[in-house]
């Protein structure tokens, strides 16, 4: 009788686990979710005047917690989230460091336009699931671990897709578009190739956690574009208009859809031709050819906050380190003010890429240009003025070799960079402490000595 009883209980537990390998190996491209039935409380952050708040509908305005920012970028989340296994355990890593350090935004590509296997629009409007799924990963891992997401909508560059690929497609389908890939910002059906791409992310509702992408408070910011520019032999001006003209329109329409969410455009922050301060803050008289003007696009009434980014090192690259730093010195302040005086809308430094590795610089000197970010954010968070927060370029794990540049890191390699990265966390989160959710999720990262 033991033994029959036995048998029954057994019976079932294999056919259970039969059934769970015949679906693992079967239905591996289009694997079977379930919903979280519990996710953590995150608030919404808004954007007042130029600061950031962490949004508590039941407080009054002044007793908002305000919001200041130590991040970084992994733009190639979504791409290892694809398939379950050791790929989302490197995602699920990266994520869980970032909260180690006490970084609290992460940016991510949320496209891949035509490119491999892994593409999420396969053609326009029509979307890989499998892919979308690695999406759906990335945010709810962000969400689990306190990190909140800047999503890039398309790249400038033709790396994974981007402009070039919208216009391929247009091209493709018949349409009388131009062989330059600034007909993106101009073309009637390419602009209604990305609105349509911008409404299906906007109304996604996540595979595993149920919630709307428009609805998920773990998304800080939707991005319109990385790095938008201009390449063509027409004049800047024309350009410049251009692009203007697409920011005001796309600006508008992710704003329709979505009231949430902040929206920024994803500039490097060059000055146009027709700023008089082009010339003395730019790295260089190229820069403001670009067809790009950060004051101009960034003042965008549907523009929540400013984005810039800050490579002196590639865009300067014969000069010493001395007068890089200079330039990044001025660089920072002159965009802060801006942000404070000009647009009265903050500003964030959402990419910062230093060579941590170059041969050529000594070993004091190889993170001197994050420390003068870094301290030109935490001056201007003491005094509560516009410059909002800073995202390194870009923070890798072990595994992801394939997505690195030459200014990407393990961060817990370097452990000077990781020492600066978390005190940096930690200076802010001691101004604004309650404005930071990853005490309440992870362990606190600035809980006694420094590494």
């Amino acid at each position: 009788m033991a033994s029959d009883w036995r048998d029954k209980k057994l019976y079932p537990l294999l056919g259970i686990l039969l059934l769970s390998i015949f679906l693992y190996f079967n239905l591996g491209s289009n694997p079977i979710t379930f919903t979280i039935l519990w996710q953590s409380h995150m608030g919404f952050v808004s954007a007042n005047s130029t600061h950031f708040i962490i949004v508590n509908p039941r407080a009054p305005l002044e007793n908002q917690s305000t919001f200041y920012i130590n991040g970084w970028n992994s733009y190639w989340l979504m791409q290892e989230s694809v398939w379950a296994g050791p790929s989302r355990s490197r995602v699920s890593k990266m994520l869980k460091k970032g909260a180690e350090m006490g970084l609290t935004v992460c940016r991510t590509w949320a496209f891949n336009d035509g490119v491999g296997p892994n593409a999420l629009q396969i053609s326009p409007g029509v979307f890989n699931e499998r892919v979308f799924r690695g999406l759906d990963y990335v945010i709810v891992e962000a969400r689990k671990r306190g990190i909140r997401l800047i999503l890039s909508l398309v790249n400038n560059l033709s790396n994974f897709g981007g402009k070039a690929q919208y216009v391929r497609w247009a091209q493709e389908a018949g349409h009388n578009v131009s062989s330059s890939t600034d007909s993106f910002f101009s073309h009637p059906m390419i602009k209604d190739y990305y609105k349509a791409y911008v409404k299906a992310i906007l109304s996604r509702k996540n595979s595993l956690s149920g919630v709307k992408y428009a609805d998920e408070p773990a998304i800080f910011a939707w991005e319109l574009m990385n790095e938008p520019r201009c390449s063509s032999s027409s004049s800047a001006p024309i350009l410049q208009h251009g692009v203007q003209a697409w920011l005001n329109e796309m600006a508008a329409f992710v704003k329709s859809l979505d009231q949430k969410h902040l929206v920024t455009v994803g500039l490097e922050g060059f000055y146009g031709l027709n700023t008089t301060k082009g010339l003395e803050v730019n790295p260089g008289e190229w820069a403001a050819s670009l067809g790009s003007d950060f004051i101009q696009n960034s003042a965008i009434e549907n523009i929540d906050f400013a984005s810039v980014h800050a490579y002196p090192d590639s865009w300067m690259p014969h000069d010493d380190m001395e007068a890089k730093a200079r330039f990044l010195s001025r660089w920072v302040d002159s965009h802060i003010s801006d942000g404070d005086h000009v647009l009265k809308k903050p500003v964030i430094f959402t990419e910062v890429g230093s060579l941590v590795h170059a041969d050529n610089q000594g070993l004091a000197d190889k993170d001197i240009l994050l420390k003068t970010m870094y301290e030109k954010i935490y001056e201007s968070a003491k005094k509560r003025q516009a410059g909002a927060g800073a995202l390194i370029w870009q923070l890798l794990v072990e595994g992801v070799g394939e997505y690195s540049d030459r200014f990407s890191f393990v961060a817990w390699d370097n452990p000077s960079t990781y020492k600066l990265i978390l005190k940096q966390s930690c200076r802010l989160k001691s101004i604004f402490a309650k404005s930071i959710q990853s005490r309440k999720l992870n362990k606190d990262p600035c809980s006694g000595d420094l590494p």
